[in-house]
């Protein structure tokens, strides 16, 4: 069993997702992340564990290396693909309980800004690592974040924007749910965005990478 999980962690890093993959070229022919995801349930294997040990540890090394500079940004989004594509198969067990969700999270491209890559990865990374995504999209005002949290009573809200002129509506997206929700956690990230900024909009957390946003939430967990 152990070594399924290790061959799962392996498909997931490398970004290999099925048999029929042509990708990556010195795996060509092996089962991928799906099929070995079917064979360590077939096999016994609780979803718990798949998720924990086959899914968690191969996104984390996927992680650690975009944030230290060894792949880029192509390479992560394949290695989602994968792990994506596995989780179809766990989805049934979340909506049994069988496998229980860490908690939940509120996702949106903020207004004005019609980007998503860089908010789906990020969501990617997150359901693999056991949360649950409320994803509300591109274009996402103030109110429809507030109705969503409120909805869903979410803890943690993050917001992307991949533009510098779409990165200046977070300051009022940012004041106007910290005025109405005292609660919440506010998190931004994209590709134009930095630590001062996220400070000088008075948002709680910035993370330059998935991981990072990833280990914030964990830790929060076991606070």
């Amino acid at each position: 069993m152990d070594q399924i999980l290790q061959h799962l962690n392996l498909c997931i890093e490398r970004g290999r997702v099925n048999m029929d993959s042509n990708y990556p070229p010195d795996m060509k022919g092996l089962p991928g992340a799906v099929e070995l995801t079917q064979l360590a349930l077939d096999n016994g294997l609780s979803a718990q564990t798949v998720l924990n040990d086959g899914f968690l540890p191969g996104m984390k090394i996927v992680g650690d290396k975009f944030r230290n500079g060894k792949i880029f940004l192509p390479e992560v989004l394949i290695s989602a693909k994968a792990m994506s594509s596995a989780m179809e198969l766990l989805k049934p067990y979340f909506q049994s309980g069988e496998i229980n969700y860490k908690g939940k999270v509120i996702m949106g491209t903020v207004a004005g800004d019609l980007h998503d890559i860089g908010k789906n990865i990020v969501k990617m990374v997150l359901e693999g690592g056991g949360w649950q995504v409320v994803d509300l999209g591109i274009n996402v005002n103030s109110e429809k974040f507030i109705d969503a949290i409120r909805s869903n009573s979410a803890k943690v809200v993050g917001l992307s924007a991949m533009l510098t002129t779409t990165m200046q509506n977070m300051n009022e997206i940012v004041r106007k749910i910290k005025s109405e929700i005292n609660d919440v956690k506010v998190v931004i990230g994209g590709a134009p965005v930095t630590k001062k900024f996220a400070d000088s909009i008075n948002a709680d957390e910035y993370f330059a990478d998935p991981q990072g946003m990833l280990d914030y939430l964990n830790k929060k967990t076991k606070a």
